[in-house]
């Protein structure tokens, strides 16, 4: 029988590496989503500490609107604490709402979707709200919401430094809708975690936006696992937050205390997944680790 012989073809990545960093220089962040309410954030800080993961932003998926003041208070003070950024999700959407349109089978591109002005002037006292109360970002899913706010900080009329996170729901899968999000006034744009890395790059050509990527995606938004590419993707879409979702898990939205114990356990898997992705960027790019 002859042998079989295998050629040993090296992975050689040839797209352009991304020379654009933070305004503090950082080429990659670290984020944990789905931070529902203080005692998951608490448990969250924890388990960093216990694993030396560097968190830079935490987000809430659950809705401003689906805290109480009290709360608000707490999640900012604690992030202001530790020099994390606190971004929390316009509560209003297209799922949460009345229309049936966003629970058809092929409704999935409203259910971030704001209806109609009444839900818009909802939107937007969401956001007076939690600015009240200290946060400076917010995640929207909804275009011309996107537009408004962006007018209202060029005005003045909430802090310049307002930070505005497109959300996976509104999520840019090519570069033209990158760049676009961009002019909108997103400072930070949640792509799909199915690109490819050619992909990232084209995006990351089209726009300054910072990218968020979930290099471990929830079920509900493909379930993708992408540990091994840490490496690349920090090369070709610096400045890239690394966010960690949580494959298989109970939907958490809305979440509230009868799901805490749920919200928990889940946020300190996903600090683990997180400490195993910073594992995998020390041996393949040790001169990227922070």
């Amino acid at each position: 029988m002859t042998d079989v012989i295998v050629p040993d073809v090296p992975y050689v990545l040839n797209v352009p590496t991304s020379n654009q960093t933070f305004p503090d220089g950082l080429r990659w962040k670290l984020e944990i989503p789905s931070v529902e309410g203080p005692a998951v954030l608490a448990a969250v800080f924890a388990e960093a500490d216990r694993y030396g993961v560097p968190i830079d932003r935490i987000s809430q998926g659950s809705g401003i609107q689906l805290l109480t003041d009290a709360e608000i208070t707490d999640m900012v003070a604690q992030c202001a604490a530790r020099n994390v950024e606190c971004c929390l999700f316009v509560g209003p959407r297209g799922s949460f709402d009345i229309g049936a349109a966003a629970l058809a089978s092929n409704g999935g591109a409203l259910k971030g979707a704001l209806r109609g002005a009444r839900q818009l002037s909802h939107a937007l006292e969401d956001i007076d709200r939690a600015i009240a109360f200290g946060c400076h970002s917010v995640l929207v899913a909804d275009l011309g919401l996107l537009a408004i706010l962006d007018q209202k900080r060029k005005q003045g009329l909430i802090p310049a430094d307002f930070i505005i996170k497109v959300s996976v729901l509104s999520a840019p899968s090519n570069p033209a809708t990158a760049a676009v999000l961009g002019q909108l006034g997103a400072n930070s744009l949640n792509v799909p975690s199915d690109l490819s890395i050619n992909e990232l790059a084209e995006i990351r050509a089209a726009t300054a936006a910072w990218i968020d990527f979930y290099v471990e995606a929830p079920d509900d938004v493909g379930g993708f696992i992408r540990h091994h590419d840490i490496a690349d993707i920090v090369r070709v879409a610096a400045p890239v937050y690394l966010k960690f979702g949580l494959r298989n898990t109970p939907a958490l939205y809305p979440s509230g205390k009868h799901l805490e114990a749920a919200a928990i356990n889940c946020g300190i898997e996903r600090v683990r997944r997180a400490a195993i992705g910073l594992e995998h960027l020390k041996r393949k790019a040790p001169e990227l680790v922070r």
